[in-house]
């Protein structure tokens, strides 16, 4: 693998790791909808303030997501919102692994 490629790689695992926490994925999924606040994730998650925005922090480093502070609130929006795309492909992957789950135990 040429070193170009394995940067490629690497970039790309960055954002899969960033996405890969129950927590942030469910935050970038609840930003397909729309900006929030962090205080609407603080309101919604059962997590304090400083563990809210340590997710957020992860997945603005990784690119997925974008600030913008108004006054004393910040608000975050996805900046590419197509990083969700490939949802429908996992839910795919997890439901043929459930049917062949039931495949093996009939």
């Amino acid at each position: 693998m040429k070193a170009k490629e394995k940067n490629l790689y690497e970039a790309k695992a960055k954002v899969l790791k960033a996405l890969a926490h129950p927590t942030r994925l469910w935050m970038a999924e609840q930003l397909s909808a729309g900006e929030m606040c962090v205080c609407e994730f603080v309101d919604q998650i059962e997590a304090d303030f400083s563990t809210i925005s340590k997710h957020l922090s992860v997945l603005k480093q990784a690119g997925i997501v974008q600030d913008e502070k108004r006054g004393k609130q910040v608000y975050y929006t996805l900046k590419v919102p197509c990083v969700l795309n490939f949802m429908s492909c996992v839910e795919a992957v997890l439901e043929n692994n459930a049917k062949e789950q039931a495949e093996l135990v009939s």
